[in-house]
């Protein structure tokens, strides 16, 4: 790992300052005094007792958090590096979790730069395993949205809230005197949890279930093209799209701490009676509770150990799954988002990563050599107008420019300048046949695993106003390393969708009709989610 001195100074500065301050204060002035009893509730008698609903819940969260953290560090893996702008030039992250640096004297793609991470701490772990990962995160985040909103529900119905949302300033005073005790090894009389708690540990839990997730769920769709193309005020809430990112990470970061001292706080503060409290709800030292919440957290290792199981020899159902249950759900918040932000000449990235195989036919590479003079672009299929059409033929078509983010299902973004032509113009000529809803776009460039590479477009998305064929990149002709001699843009999508090479266009009546009938290259052989709006 690499990180940044500024980045490094501004993370440990809100930790290591207050434990110098409680230190200083400690040297100086003594411990401050504790009230001689605890914070007390004012205006109400605090609740007392953890009804069952919270104590499911809490372990309901537990286990999706769980598996949030180890499928998003899995889909970190895939571009290891955070940035605080939305260009992701190599050499300006604040963070590398990777020793590679990017080489100079040869091509080096975001597939290249993925990384290797341990099964036994990503979900499902080793490497170019983001499309599982993200249908584990998906899901996952989705019961752990219901489970929290169910909990929050209850909490304010039921009075529980009063254990967690302070009612006077006077907490701060004392949370402050807890943690000088704490930060200098002296630890506090603590209250009975069952009744209520610490003024610590009641702005702990306050932060956690009323900002840190939140944040979390605030900071998810700053990643979306579909969402952040549509609003573009959103990203710039946190600053820009790969500031959210990073947001997202030191988010699950301050879960994973405040999991960690947690655990440590019951353990060190009276385990069996916290254990007791939280799993049977109950007060007393019996050591019943313990051996439940210990079996129930060998659970959750049984529940993460099943979900490795499952993506590593039933990843189609693990797809299938996510296709039956987030596919509805993001396609009804967000297929509705039609791409509408452009960015200014003078907001084009300095470096794009490049990504994919580059074709290595010598059909392709003839065409190539003579500047793709000989270049025909076939369309055929569904259409009652078949055309095969050169580079001249295309641009005689109409051409529109539109300077646009891209978004790499990686976690990687970068801005240019596209032009070519309108996929609309495209279809208007072809004229799809009524039974016609896909469009496959092949490639000459090859797939991870071999063969030709292709993905598709519902018609419905290629009429979209930023859908383009197209064959310039930065007022200049597009790149062979970029897609010469035509690439697919559609800014709503992740850009794994937006084909490169392009060799030929087919109309067909839905995904299920080509390859292995999940829509694309990469939802065939790596198992992506078909809806790449997110």
């Amino acid at each position: 790992m690499w990180i940044r001195r500024k980045a490094l100074v501004l993370l440990l500065a809100p930790v290591v300052l207050p434990i110098l301050a409680a230190c200083l204060q400690r040297a100086f002035f003594g411990l401050p005094s504790l009230p001689p009893t605890p914070f007390e509730l004012s205006g109400a008698a605090a609740p007392s007792g953890f009804p069952a609903w919270l104590r499911v819940g809490h372990f309901v969260n537990f286990l999706f958090l769980v598996l949030l953290v180890r499928s998003g560090l899995q889909i970190l893996m895939d571009h290891p590096r955070l940035y605080g702008n939305v260009h992701c030039t190599p050499g300006t992250e604040w963070l590398r979790l990777t020793p590679v640096e990017v080489p100079r004297d040869r091509v080096w793609t975001a597939k290249d730069d993925a990384r290797h991470l341990s099964p036994w701490i990503g979900l499902p772990g080793y490497r170019h395993t983001v499309g599982i990962a993200r249908h584990w995160h998906f899901l996952s985040a989705l019961f752990w949205l219901g489970n929290g909103l169910i909990f929050v529900v209850l909490l304010f119905g039921t009075g529980q809230w009063r254990r967690l949302v302070p009612d006077s300033p006077r907490v701060l005073v004392e949370a402050w005197s807890v943690f000088v005790h704490y930060a200098t090894l002296h630890l506090p009389r603590e209250p009975n949890g069952f009744y209520r708690y610490n003024a610590l540990q009641q702005l702990a839990y306050f932060a956690v279930v009323f900002v840190l997730a939140p944040l979390a769920i605030a900071t998810g769709p700053s990643m979306s093209p579909a969402l952040t193309n549509r609003f573009r005020w959103y990203p710039k809430l946190p600053g820009n799209r790969q500031i959210g990112r990073s947001l997202h990470f030191l988010n699950m970061c301050a879960f994973v701490a405040f999991l960690v001292v947690h655990v440590a706080m019951v353990a060190v503060t009276g385990l069996v009676r916290n254990m007791n409290h939280i799993v049977l709800g109950t007060d007393d030292a019996h050591p019943l509770g313990l051996y439940l919440g210990l079996g129930a957290i060998g659970l959750v290792v049984v529940l993460n150990a099943l979900a490795n199981w499952a993506a590593w020899r039933h990843p189609r159902a693990i797809q299938h799954v996510a296709r039956a249950i987030v596919t509805p759900i993001m396609g009804f918040l967000l297929d509705r988002a039609t791409p509408c932000a452009e960015f200014q000449r003078a907001d084009v990235s300095p470096f794009l990563w490049p990504n994919g195989k580059m074709p290595t036919s010598e059909e392709w590479k003839g065409l190539a050599a003579e500047n793709f003079r000989g270049y025909r672009l076939k369309v055929s299929g569904l259409v009652e107008n078949p055309v095969e059409l050169s580079l001249d033929d295309i641009r005689a078509l109409g051409k529109k420019t539109q300077v646009t983010l891209h978004h790499c299902i990686q976690g990687w973004s970068g801005i240019a300048a596209w032009g070519g032509l309108p996929m609309a113009e495209l279809l208007a000529l072809v004229r799809p046949k009524p039974e016609a809803w896909v469009a496959v776009f092949y490639s000459f460039g090859e797939g991870l695993e071999g063969g030709a590479y292709y993905d598709s477009h519902s018609l419905a998305n290629l009429r979209h106003p930023q859908a383009l064929l197209a064959y310039e990149m930065n007022d200049e002709p597009l790149s062979a390393l970029h897609g010469a001699p035509l690439r697919l843009r559609v800014e709503n999508q992740l850009g794994f969708k937006m084909v490169k090479w392009i060799r030929a266009i087919e109309f067909v009546t839905s995904h299920k009709a080509f390859g292995e009938g999940e829509g694309g290259y990469n939802e065939d052989h790596e198992f992506f989610g078909e809806l790449a709006n997110i």
